[in-house]
């Protein structure tokens, strides 16, 4: 009578068919459900080809221990072929290494190349350089007596002057280069290539340097070297008032190398 009460009053609640074969026991402890398998995290997205990490370029301590480790003029000039880390090297048609003797006594410091030195690959042989051998010859001197070089080995885009930037990841190989050939004194020409290698003169201007004798400190060599400034050939040629300056100039080179 019991299940037929409780069967009446399910029907009168509205049960009318059965959810389950079995019944189910609502006072037993719930059973543990098996944990859903654990779901693979999802792949990384992938990377555009324009955002992936590029291996950087060689930076100023790479080109110092390049340029150290060359002990002959002919590695150094492999060792700078093959530098990736300045731009120039990129745009210009090739190396401008050096001229001259490799045991001068003089090496002459110019800024960098221009488009007939980038197409010869040798160091002053435009306008400028045609110049620079007379203002040699004044004093006795010729390309076969001395070493030309640039601060920067490689055309900038335009004939621009070299950046800051250029001018220090160039600078170790200058240095290595002078220091190689050991020579008795320099001659730099134009405000880029004093600056480069009298840093605490970095402030002075072309005029203020000019005809002053410097010490210039060389990577790899035990001493300072004598360092003359003076005004670059091509801004005499675009300059002619500024020739009897640089004369006064080429006489006390000529002096120091008679005493030397």
């Amino acid at each position: 009578m019991e299940m037929l009460e409780a069967l009446r009053l399910q029907w009168e609640w509205g049960a009318d068919e059965a959810l389950a074969d079995l019944p189910i026991d609502r006072l037993s402890p719930p059973a543990t459900r098996p944990a859903p398998p654990a779901e693979a995290p999802p792949p990384p997205p992938a990377v555009p080809p324009h955002h992936r990490a590029k291996p950087a370029l060689p930076g100023l301590a790479d080109a110092k221990h390049l340029a150290e480790s060359c002990q002959t003029l002919e590695d150094l000039a492999a060792a700078m072929r093959g530098f990736a880390g300045c731009a120039l090297s990129v745009t210009a048609t090739q190396l401008v290494f050096a001229d001259g003797a490799a045991d001068a006594r003089l090496v002459i410091v110019g800024e960098a190349p221009g488009a007939e030195e980038d197409r010869a690959g040798r160091p002053f042989v435009g306008p400028a350089g045609q110049l620079l051998d007379k203002m040699l010859a004044s004093i006795g001197l010729d390309r076969t007596l001395v070493r030309i070089v640039n601060t920067v080995p490689w055309r900038p885009p335009g004939n621009r002057a070299p950046t800051e930037s250029e001018v220090a990841l160039c600078l170790p190989f200058l240095h290595r280069q002078i220091a190689l050939i050991a020579p008795r004194g320099l001659f730099t020409l134009g405000a880029v290539a004093a600056k480069a290698l009298l840093p605490l003169e970095a402030t002075s201007g072309i005029r203020r340097l000019r005809g002053q004798w410097k010490q210039a400190e060389i990577t790899g060599l035990p001493a300072p070297l004598p360092c003359l400034p003076s005004y670059h050939p091509a801004y005499l040629l675009r300059t002619p008032a500024a020739k009897a300056e640089a004369w006064h100039d080429l006489l006390a080179l000529k002096n120091w190398l008679n005493d030397a």
